[in-house]
C-alpha cells in the first residue's frame, strides 16, 4: 500500500504567511478553511499536502476577474460579493420527497449529498458485484484506500488544481463526495445516482471520485438540486463548487451524465477531469438548466492508444442567466477519437460563453477530433461567445471545429404556419427540435424522459409540441 496514504498529519492552517496575510473577501473562505483543519485530528499526508498547497495558492491569487483571458466573458463578482453560510454537519433535515424531483427510479444506488454532506436517509446502495466500492469519498480516504491516493487530485495538468481558484477551493474545503471504484471486469448495468442537493444560502464543495479498472463497465447520473427556504433562509441562492474526476483504465466503458437544475439565484463553478487509459470508451453528456451564474471547465486526457470520447452538452437559459463551457481534450497518444458537441438555446438577456480546445500532442498520430458548438438565440438581447480552436503538433490527423450563432430559420416557421401551426408553437417546434438532437443521446430513460418533459414545460405551447412529436 502507498506509503504516503498510510501517514497521516494534522494542518497547521494559519502558518503560511500568504494564508494569514490575506482578507477582505478571502476571509470567510480562510476561516472555513482553518474551521475544518481544526476539526481533522489525523489525515493521510497527500491529502492534507493537497489541501494545504490549494489554500495557499487561492490565497495567492484569489478570485478570477474579467482581466484573465480564461475569465473575460464571466463575472464571477456577485459570487466574490455574496455571503454564504458553511453547511450544517446535520444533513438529515430533507424528506425523500423534498429532493424527489431529481430522483429517478431504476437506479442500482444513489448516494445524496446535502450541502456537500452526505445523507443517509435519502441513499441506498444495492446488490453490486463483488469488489465494487460505492460510498462516500470520506469514508474511502479514512479506509486508506490505494486507488484514492492513486488518483485523487493526480490528473490535472501540472497539478492545475493548484492554480484554478474555484478547484482549489474544492481542493482546500471538500468535507465528502462520491466515490465509486470499479476492479478489473466489474459491470453494473443500471446506473448509479450521485445526488447533491443544495439549500438556501450554504456553500458547498462536493468531490466525486470514479475509477473503472480494465474492462469495468458503468452509468453514473450525477444531479445538482436546489431547495430555497431551509433554515429560514427564503432564497436559493448558494454556492457549489463541485470537482468531478474520471479514471477509465484499459478497455473500460463509462456512460455519464450530469444534470444541473439548481435555482435560478445559485452559483454553480465545477471541474470535470477524465483521464483515459487504452481502449476505453467514455461518453458524457452535460445537462444545465438552471442556475444564475454557471460555469463548467472540463478537461479530458486520452492518455492510452486507441481511447474514444464523446462530450456533449446542452445548455437551455433565459433571463439574466449566464452558462460557461470551457473545455480542453488533450490528444496524448495514437489512434484517439473525440467527438464534441455543444448546444444553447438562450432567450431574453441570457449569456452564453463557450471555450473549447482540441490539443493533438506530438506522436499522436491517426487523432480523429471533431468539436462543434451550436447557439440558437430566441431573443435579440442574448449573446453567446463562442471560440473553439485547435492545437496540433502532430502531421497524420482529422480534426475539424466550428460553431454557430443564429436565429430560427424564419422559411420554416413560415411553413409550419401554412400547415396551420400558430407561431409561438412553430417556433417552439423548431426550438424543441434544435434541444432534441442532444436530449436523444441521453443514455438513461428515466432521465431523458424528464428532460423531454422539462422542455415542454418551458416552451411556450409546450402541449401542442408534445402531440406533434
Amino acid at each position: 500500500m502507498n506509503a504516503t496514504l498510510v501517514s497521516t498529519t494534522s494542518i497547521e492552517p494559519a502558518s503560511p504567511a500568504s494564508i494569514t496575510a490575506a482578507g477582505g473577501p478571502l476571509q470567510p473562505y480562510l476561516a472555513e478553511f482553518a474551521r475544518l483543519a481544526a476539526e481533522r485530528t489525523a489525515e493521510p499526508t497527500r491529502v492534507a499536502e493537497m489541501r494545504r498547497r490549494a489554500i495557499e495558492r487561492f490565497a495567492a491569487v484569489g478570485f478570477p476577474t474579467r482581466d484573465e483571458e480564461e475569465w473575460r466573458f464571466t463575472n464571477v463578482a456577485p459570487i466574490v460579493r455574496a455571503s454564504f453560510r458553511p453547511a450544517s454537519d446535520d444533513a438529515s433535515g430533507l424528506s425523500i420527497e423534498s429532493v424527489a424531483p431529481w430522483v429517478f427510479a431504476g437506479a442500482a444506488a444513489r448516494l445524496t449529498f446535502v450541502d456537500g454532506r452526505f445523507a443517509p436517509t435519502l441513499s441506498f446502495v444495492g446488490d453490486l458485484p463483488d469488489g465494487v466500492f460505492v460510498g462516500r469519498l470520506a469514508e474511502a480516504i479514512e479506509a486508506q484506500r490505494e486507488e484514492v491516493s492513486q488518483h485523487l487530485g493526480e490528473h490535472r495538468p501540472g497539478n492545475r488544481a493548484d492554480t484554478h481558484a474555484f478547484a482549489a477551493l474544492n481542493a482546500a474545503l471538500f468535507r465528502d463526495g462520491a466515490c465509486l471504484l470499479l476492479p478489473r471486469g466489474a459491470r453494473i448495468e443500471a446506473p448509479i445516482q450521485l445526488l447533491h442537493v443544495a439549500t438556501g444560502g450554504t456553500m458547498s464543495f462536493p468531490r466525486n471520485l470514479i475509477v473503472l479498472g480494465e474492462d469495468a463497465q458503468a452509468t453514473v447520473v450525477e444531479t445538482y438540486g436546489g431547495i430555497g427556504g431551509r433554515a429560514g433562509i427564503e432564497t436559493g441562492e448558494s454556492l457549489t463548487v463541485p470537482v468531478t474526476e474520471i479514471v477509465a483504465n484499459a478497455n473500460a466503458n463509462l456512460r455519464h451524465v450530469k444534470v444541473q437544475r439548481e435555482e435560478r439565484e445559485a452559483f454553480h463553478v465545477a471541474a470535470f477531469e477524465l483521464h483515459q487509459e487504452r481502449s476505453s470508451r467514455v461518453a458524457s453528456h452535460s445537462i444545465s438548466l438552471g442556475g444564475g451564474i454557471v460555469r463548467n471547465d472540463l478537461h479530458a486526457v486520452l492518455a492510452g492508444e486507441g481511447a474514444d470520447c464523446v462530450l456533449n452538452g446542452l445548455y437551455l437559459v433565459e433571463g439574466r442567466q449566464l452558462v460557461d463551457n470551457h473545455m480542453r481534450v488533450e490528444h496524448a497518444a495514437a489512434h484517439c477519437d473525440s467527438h464534441e458537441l455543444y448546444k444553447g438555446v438562450l432567450d431574453g438577456k441570457a449569456r452564453a460563453v463557450f471555450n473549447g480546445l482540441i490539443h493533438v500532442h506530438p506522436g499522436a498520430q491517426k487523432t480523429d477530433a471533431k468539436q462543434s458548438n451550436r447557439n440558437l438565440l430566441l431573443s435579440s438581447e442574448a449573446i453567446a461567445n463562442s471560440n473553439p480552436q485547435l492545437e496540433i503538433y502532430a502531421d497524420d490527423v482529422k480534426c475539424t471545429h466550428g460553431s454557430t450563432v443564429g436565429q430560427l430559420d424564419e422559411d420554416a416557421i413560415f411553413y409550419l404556419r401554412s400547415r396551420g401551426i400558430g407561431i409561438e408553437a412553430a417556433r417552439s417546434l423548431l426550438t424543441y427540435a434544435f434541444a432534441s438532437e442532444l436530449v436523444e443521446r441521453i443514455p438513461v430513460e428515466p432521465v431523458r424522459h424528464a428532460l423531454e418533459e422539462f422542455l415542454f414545460a418551458r416552451l411556450p405551447g409546450g402541449e401542442v409540441v408534445r402531440q406533434a412529436v
